[in-house]
């Protein structure tokens, strides 16, 4: 059985528990206490983070490698397109993802309040620029829900616990949030910390 080191509040922690649940497998989670990490988690991460995924003599560790690594291993539904061009088009999304928007969360949340507000413009800045596309289709790569809608999902999930407060031209990004927060694998991967950041 699969194990996942998750944290309580980590949207990248997060990401893995959105794609255990689209995957309907069976998995562990054991919840990691960030602020008074245990040992083993410095053992089977040299960076001392979660999230963390244990299969038998398989260790992993972030959360785009872990979560394309239980999609090849459990491929239904897929979750990142088998076409090796789209593919390819869908790891530079999802690097994007992570310098646009997710590398300035540390900022929002233990800069100085100059250093946390510039983070959040910028973060609002990236969104309300992808939002026109939601205006023309569901998902992040069309009709069908995939890595990619996985990767951002905490993020925008978080926004108003982040203080990030989005422009009116950003709707259509909005009622694309409101889709994936109904995902059945999406309202079970949330922990009672993640549910309470959303009245």
């Amino acid at each position: 059985m699969m194990i996942l080191y998750s944290g309580n509040a980590c949207p990248f922690s997060h990401r893995c528990r959105i794609v255990l649940h689209e995957k309907g497998m069976d998995f562990e989670i054991k919840n990691i206490d960030l602020q008074e990490k245990p040992d083993e988690v410095a053992a089977m991460n040299p960076y001392s983070q979660v999230p963390i995924l244990v299969e038998r003599d398989l260790t992993l560790y972030e959360s785009n490698i872990i979560n394309e690594y239980i999609d090849e291993r459990f491929p239904h539904p897929q979750l990142m397109p088998a076409d090796p061009v789209m593919r390819a088009r869908a790891r530079l999304f999802l690097f994007n993802i992570e310098q646009d928007l997710f590398s300035h969360l540390i900022e929002v949340k233990s800069g100085t309040s100059k250093v946390a507000e510039k983070a959040r413009m910028i973060i609002r800045d990236n969104l309300t620029q992808i939002a026109p596309i939601f205006a023309k289709q569901k998902f992040m790569l069309g009709d069908e829900y995939s890595m990619l809608d996985v990767a951002v999902a905490p993020l925008l999930w978080r926004l108003d616990y982040l203080g990030i407060q989005l422009p009116k031209q950003a709707a259509p990004l909005l009622k694309y949030a409101e889709r994936i927060f109904s995902r059945p694998a999406f309202i079970e991967a949330l922990t009672p910390i993640e549910k309470s950041m959303r009245k």
